[in-house]
């Protein structure tokens, strides 16, 4: 296949042959040219190409993605507390008690969306370039590696690729 350097096409005796120019066994000056340009292309092995490794890759971006919080019943209910007794507070008879229906839905929408405020997480969003020029997008809970770094996805995730 030519790919080890003893594999050759052509047999070592054939460089290792002096060619004959005469009667006498010297050699002529192009045969002499021709048997070193045979054994200066024997001396060199074949350049085989470089192997490609299908997970390493270059990081391309990385971007911050906010993850907005999960809520629980917690936020509406203390929201819908406050707001009912605010709502308590104002106008009286019927009107004190629309008022009071009005704050507790408004305070439980308002607390709901406080404690999904408060629980938002910022996760990221890291771009790379691969070695065959395909892009693949890993999420990280923290960038561990800068723009331009060399990188290998393995399971999902960015390792060293030194």
């Amino acid at each position: 296949t030519g790919l080890l350097p003893q594999a050759q096409s052509e047999s070592q005796t054939a460089v290792e042959r002096p060619a004959s120019g005469g009667a006498d066994g010297n050699a002529t000056p192009r045969a002499k040219a021709a048997a070193a340009k045979a054994a200066a292309g024997k001396t060199a092995p074949p350049a085989m190409a470089a192997a490609r490794c299908g997970d390493c890759g270059v990081v391309d971006s990385i971007r911050a993605v906010e993850v907005p919080g999960q809520s629980t019943a917690v936020g509406a209910v203390a929201g819908g507390v406050v707001g009912g007794l605010l709502g308590n507070q104002v106008g009286g008879g019927r009107g004190r008690t629309a008022m009071t229906v009005v704050g507790a839905g408004a305070g439980a929408y308002a607390g709901n969306e406080i404690e999904k405020n408060i629980n938002k997480s910022v996760s990221y969003e890291i771009r790379v370039r691969m070695e065959d020029n395909t892009y693949r997008t890993i999420r990280a809970a923290q960038p561990v590696f800068d723009v331009g770094q060399h990188v290998k996805v393995r399971n999902g995730q960015l390792v060293s690729a030194g």
